[in-house]
């Protein structure tokens, strides 16, 4: 792609965040989102591929009718109260409207179908965007309208996510489409504690876009896109391919690691607000996210599988690791001891 229309582009994607996540009024929140989906749509599409046509397609169609459902959340609220402003969403009709437009942008169960289709026909790097930045505006939306929410509703959207991106996520040979589910499963967790405690929302939200952009990085390095080519990967760099599989673990949520920290924190404050039930069920439910991550951990560090064929090994390279993905994988795994330094900047 021309360096000019990815700068341009990339811009966009800044100012249409940056716009939904600084404004008090919905038709500014809107307009950023629309400047967001605009923005990614040719960064998806770029290959010309007719899997990355139709996954640019499934993106606009499923995007604008988000986008609507928001207006059409923010005007009902507007006619009833009179207000425009973001924080004074108070109208139940609108609360459950906005509800299922957030959803549907963020890919929560049960409007969640897109995703994994979206993010297997895009590139790495705008795998990478779609699965961190796309997510920022709206979980923003939702922390901001969080008071008004119904309870009800979130715990069973992220009770749902949480079980479906554990369970459809078992059965891919697509390490994109893995990422997807497991990408589903981590706004369960964000979901179900938004209404009780939204700054642990954001944290985990903070977490799990570092962890996934470790993730994306080091497989857009060693080229990597599916489970069988991961395989023979290790003999490109051996010392990043220990880094994913811990990085992979700590996804998982793995106690001495950094994915246990934002995990932990929810099961507690789902205690202290007698929610003990749901936290069972939604901690029993990463179980199954784990299995797939156990089984990518594997094929990571996994030297050849055992067959009799000849297979290709790849070469290895002397290129420098680049430093962002050695930043990232270190802030991925080391939090967890600095948990308390955490909680009192959060």
């Amino acid at each position: 792609m021309n360096p000019q229309a990815s700068l341009i582009f990339a811009a966009s994607l800044l100012l249409g965040t940056t716009i939904t996540i600084s404004s008090n009024h919905w038709i500014m929140a809107w307009t950023g989102l629309e400047i967001n989906t605009l923005a990614i749509l040719p960064l998806i599409s770029k290959s010309h591929h007719p899997r990355a046509i139709e996954a640019a397609t499934k993106y606009f169609l499923t995007q604008a009718a988000a986008s609507a459902l928001v207006l059409f959340a923010s005007m009902t609220n507007a006619w009833h109260t009179g207000q425009w402003d973001i924080t004074q969403l108070t109208h139940p009709t609108s609360c459950l409207i906005l509800t299922s437009a957030i959803a549907m942008k963020l890919g929560l169960v049960p409007f969640h179908f897109w995703f994994p289709e979206v993010l297997q026909g895009s590139p790495l790097t705008t795998g990478l965007l779609l699965s961190t930045i796309m997510k920022l505006p709206p979980i923003t939306l939702l922390y901001m309208t969080s008071p008004s929410l119904n309870p009800t509703l979130l715990t069973i959207l992220a009770i749902l996510s949480a079980a479906l991106g554990g369970w459809m996520g078992l059965n891919q040979t697509q390490i994109r489409k893995i990422l997807a589910f497991s990408s589903i499963s981590h706004l369960g967790w964000m979901a179900i504690i938004i209404i009780y405690n939204p700054k642990l929302t954001l944290l985990n939200f903070y977490l799990y876009a570092m962890m996934t952009a470790t993730v994306f990085l080091t497989l857009n390095t060693i080229k990597v896109l599916k489970l069988s080519t991961l395989m023979t990967a290790w003999t490109k760099i051996p010392s990043l391919n220990a880094m994913l599989l811990l990085t992979l673990l700590s996804l998982a949520g793995l106690p001495p690691l950094t994915g246990f920290l934002p995990k932990w924190l929810i099961i507690q404050e789902l205690t202290k607000q007698e929610m003990a039930p749901a936290a069972t069920l939604i901690s029993l439910l990463s179980l199954l996210s784990l299995f797939f991550y156990l089984r990518l951990a594997y094929c990571t560090t996994i030297t050849l599988p055992p067959h009799t064929t000849n297979h290709m090994k790849q070469w290895r390279t002397n290129k420098p690791t680049n430093i962002t993905i050695a930043i990232l994988t270190t802030v991925s795994i080391m939090l967890l001891p600095i948990s308390p330094m955490i909680l009192t900047i959060v």
